[in-house]
């Protein structure tokens, strides 16, 4: 007989390991004892060697579907003699001085949960805060670690006798399920003075006749209508003030998925996860009346769907029987709600009803979103179901990126690997602002992660580089680029150079320009610039990204001269002649005198500039519309090439957009589709970033490529690049843990910090 401690650490609290823990011991006839301790899981184990050994093997191949097991340790640190028997101890007190802690994301409800769900004789029978070990609320509901019931928002209420008995009994599936309730003693379903089974009702009525409901969903509230009711959309669309963007549907299953849109194997296995993300699909062409209203995704070829994350989203997709509109409980650029007055007074404008409950949720997480191109997973949004379970970084010391100022988020880094923040959505006011703030203080106290040193944007006008300048810690300024395509070689592990390709909207350079269309040779610790796209004024400034026509005039009028004649005014006219002339004469005037009207070498903001040439975009609702439509215009058609310029100017390899404009807008006036110009401008951006590229690796750059910037969301891009980068034979990365877009920044800048300081030793 020997005895031994062992340790599991990993995603291993709030996934059912202590009960995995008891079975397994019990199995072989170990004696011993389990308990969460910090964020892993550890105890003591007596028995015959080979049984020990089994046991440990077992931790790791047999684990709980959410569990991450990332390390188990067996030591002979251990008492001489255990009692007879395994049993599951209490967790102590948590240490503050422990190793990181890791912290389980919430997860759809399972199919054993929905079973009894559905089943008339079960005592959970329509209730819809059903759950068990392997599934339900967790970072939504966790106030500290270790995880147990008392340190969440469910120590409000006590177990019944037969919770109770489930809670304490091996054999059970609810065995120290933390989150574990009944409609006896859980929470309740409220609709103003109504409860339960009444309340549904009501919020079922609502939605049916046309109203739109406020719903307290996992990680905060969601608005909820009839997706396939237009004046439902359309309303939900006036009274939220997004007049665009599109919505995403929540759908009862897959093969209701399957008659909305084209779902791939890939994309099934996404949908059907226990994250339940939301999935961007090709939707497919309807004859007759369309199943989705069309102010759901107006004039793209994509819909975001999604299936039921908890058994009340399970209630009301069976009552109403169609698809549902299932967006988050905001109004654009506020951050989602969570606490219920706040709800009531935020939302009071938009819902025409509230379906909460009186469970708490401490962490807000909005959904996530995820698309794919081929078999390459891109993460548009890292939130619930993903968020905050650890990705891998080289960071011995403990370090934080803060951020950018769009699609924020945040990451705690620290032995090892990083923690990505709650999706807080753009840093616009000082509400998004608190929400950063409260998230950030929060995971930081439960991930035990105290970091020494800030990494922050370059740009002095970011609310989060701001904040970290106000902190009292060590600083690292990342330059926005650097931190895209470190982001994706961190998450890949490469270690040595490599070339970075990162193209987006605007982030400022370490000239003090504005940059967006970059070439990188870089490591995680430094970079330098071997590459852009040619620079254009931005007439207005920041103004520029919501008027794409300023854009494009900003580029015909004031583009970078490389030698390419402007294009012609006969070919400009029809342009300029749509568009309104006082407009024009104002932008006019301010690019010939150089007035508020920075240049950017931005790719993203050629897009937009493109996107209004060819008359899909003058004005956009959303961040990205233009080249949303673009890509979309763009399809899957094939398309001849346009002209394209690669020059060498001041030790840079630069792409000379001139030529290329002009061929668009010659060929647009000799009769060609504005779809197949669409697609000829992906495919040219596709070849010039392959001759950029070939450039670079023929002055000795390395061979591994890494893809960053939100343009890299655009499939249609990203496949182009890929393609002709591969043909070349370079290694080609692109995140797909970690977002794309400046939801990735903040990993990119701790990997960068990281590197920094273990560079310094």
């Amino acid at each position: 007989m020997t005895v031994r401690r062992f340790q599991v650490e990993g995603i291993v609290q709030g996934v059912g390991f202590r009960p995995f823990v008891y079975r397994t011991a019990s199995a072989l006839g170990l004696d011993g004892w389990v308990a969460n301790v910090d964020g892993h899981v550890e105890g003591e184990v007596a028995g015959p060697c080979r049984d020990i050994e089994e046991f440990a093997d077992r931790l790791r191949t047999d684990a709980p579907a959410l569990a991450r097991v990332r390390r188990i340790r067996l030591s002979d640190d251990a008492r001489a003699y255990l009692p007879a028997g395994f049993r599951v101890r209490h967790s102590p007190p948590g240490d503050p001085d422990a190793a990181p802690r890791e912290i389980p994301p919430d997860a759809a409800i399972c199919d054993a949960c929905l079973r009894e769900l559905r089943d008339p004789a079960d005592r959970r029978h329509r209730y819809p805060f059903i759950n068990c070990t392997d599934c339900g609320p967790r970072a939504s509901i966790i106030e500290d670690l270790p995880y147990d019931r008392v340190r969440t928002t469910m120590r409000h209420f006590p177990l019944c006798a037969d919770c109770a008995a489930e809670y304490a009994d091996p054999a059970d599936r609810r065995f120290h399920a933390e989150p574990v309730a009944c409609p006896v003693c859980g929470p309740r379903l409220a609709w103003d003075e109504l409860r339960g089974e009444e309340a549904l009702r009501s919020a079922v009525k609502t939605v049916a006749d046309g109203g739109i409901v406020a719903l307290k969903g996992l990680g905060g509230y969601q608005l909820v209508c009839d997706a396939g009711e237009s004046a439902a959309v359309a309303e939900l669309r006036r009274r939220k003030r997004r007049p665009a963007k599109p919505f995403a549907v929540m759908v009862p299953d897959l093969p209701t998925a399957d008659r909305l849109a084209r779902v791939g194997a890939t994309e099934r296995a996404a949908l059907a996860s226990p994250e339940r993300p939301v999935v961007l699909l090709a939707r497919r062409r309807w004859h007759g009346a369309p199943p989705l209203a069309a102010e759901v995704h107006p004039g793209l070829a994509r819909v975001g769907l999604f299936l039921p994350t908890t058994g009340l989203h399970h209630l009301l997709l069976d009552e109403l029987a169609r698809p549902l509109v299932v967006t988050s409980g905001n109004l654009s650029d506020e951050p989602l709600c969570i606490d219920d007055a706040e709800a009531r007074h935020a939302l009071a404008g938009v819902a025409d009803g509230f379906l909460t409950h009186d469970r708490s949720i401490r962490s807000r997480y909005d959904d996530s979103v995820v698309q794919f191109a081929g078999r390459t997973r891109i993460t548009v949004r890292r939130a619930r179901g993903l968020a905050p379970a650890p990705l891998p970084l080289r960071a011995e010391r403990p370090v934080a990126g803060v951020g950018a100022q769009l699609k924020h988020t945040f990451t705690l880094a620290a032995d090892g690997r990083a923690h990505l923040g709650p999706h807080t959505g753009d840093l616009a006011d000082v509400t998004t602002h608190d929400a950063f703030v409260a998230s950030y203080e929060h995971l930081k106290r439960l991930t035990g992660i105290e970091p020494a040193v800030l990494a922050h944007d370059l740009h002095p006008g970011y609310l989060s580089t701001r904040w970290a300048q106000e902190q009292p810690v060590r600083r690292i300024a990342v330059q926005h680029h650097h931190a895209h395509v470190a982001a994706c070689a961190a998450e890949h592990g490469v270690r040595g150079p490599f070339i970075g390709v990162a193209y987006d909207g605007l982030g400022l350079g370490d000239d003090g320009t504005l940059w967006g269309g970059e070439i990188l040779v870089a490591g995680l610790g430094g970079y330098r610039r071997v590459g852009r796209f040619a620079t254009a004024p931005l007439p207005g400034g920041d103004s520029a990204v919501r008027h794409p026509s300023r854009t494009a005039l900003g580029l015909l009028l004031g583009g970078e001269t490389l030698g390419s004649p402007r294009p012609y005014p006969w070919l400009t006219r029809p342009f300029t002649e749509r568009l309104d002339p006082a407009e024009v004469v104002a932008v006019r005037a301010m690019v010939a005198r150089d007035v508020n009207c920075p240049r950017a070498s931005s790719a993203g903001r050629l897009f937009d500039a493109v996107a209004s040439l060819l008359g899909l975009c003058d004005r956009t609702g959303y961040e990205g519309e233009a080249a949303v439509l673009l890509e979309t215009a763009a399809g899957d058609l094939h398309a001849v090439p346009l002209a394209h310029r690669i020059v060498r100017a001041q030790g840079l390899w630069v792409y000379d957009p001139t030529p290329t404009v002009a061929d668009l807008l010659r060929r647009r006036l000799d009769g060609e589709p504005v779809e197949t110009l669409a697609a000829a401008f992906h495919l040219t951006l596709g070849i010039v970033t392959a001759e950029l590229v070939a450039q670079v690796v023929a002055d000795g750059a390395p061979h591994t490529v890494c893809l960053g910037g939100g343009c890299f969301v655009n499939r249609r891009l990203l496949t182009e690049v890929k393609r002709r980068l591969h043909a070349q034979g370079l290694r080609v990365l692109v995140g797909g843990e970690v977002p794309v877009g400046d939801g990735g920044i903040s990993y990119g800048q701790a990997a960068v910090a990281a590197a920094r300081l273990g560079a310094k030793g």
